[in-house]
This record gives structure tokens, sequence and C-alpha cells, in this order.
């Protein structure tokens, strides 16, 4: 399967925000905001499926900080996919976006 563009919404918490959001803003194709409780992170990655994309983000934030959590809603072709670190949480289809709104 060649590479998309899979759109990325998700929260980054971790014990050294100061040094993973420099490897956020690598990664990712968007922006990068600070919150109370981490960092809110909006963009897109060029990948074949979620499924890796999520696993090479968050290794690449736990190699700077291993005390790293990522919550993460990948869309891709229609279906949105939601992970807690590794794990898939759940998948379900997405509505289409109203260009005109």
């Amino acid at each position: 399967m060649p590479d998309q563009r899979v759109r990325l919404v998700a929260e980054v918490s971790s014990d050294r925000l100061e040094a993973v959001r420099p490897v956020l803003e690598q990664l990712i194709q968007g922006t990068v905001s600070a919150t109370p409780s981490g960092l809110h992170v909006e963009g897109w990655m060029l990948g074949a499926e979620p499924r890796e994309l999520n696993r090479q983000l968050l290794s690449a934030l736990r190699r700077v900080e291993r005390k790293t959590r990522l919550r993460a809603e990948w869309d891709s072709g229609g279906v949105a996919h939601r992970f807690f670190d590794y794990v898939l949480k759940s998948s379900r289809p997405t509505l289409p976006t109203d260009p005109t709104i």
C-alpha cells in the first residue's frame, strides 16, 4: 500500500515535555501546543497505515523520555483509529467533512 497522508489528533503527556516537543515538531506536519496536562498535536504524517505510524511516533518519543504517554486518533481512508500508547482501542467510520463549512 503506498504512503498516504494520515491525519493525527493527539494528546501527549511526559515527565520531560521540553524534550519530546522538538521530536513531535520534527515528525508531525502540523501544530504542537501546550495544554495544562501536556501537549496537544494536530497534523498529519505520511505512511501506509495508522498502526505503524502510531508505533513509529511513540517509539521516537520514548527514545527521548521513557515515561511518555500518547492518546492518538489517526484518520485514514474514512476510518478513525484510536490508540492509547501502542494499543488500538477502537476504530470507527468518520463522517465526511463538508468543505463549504
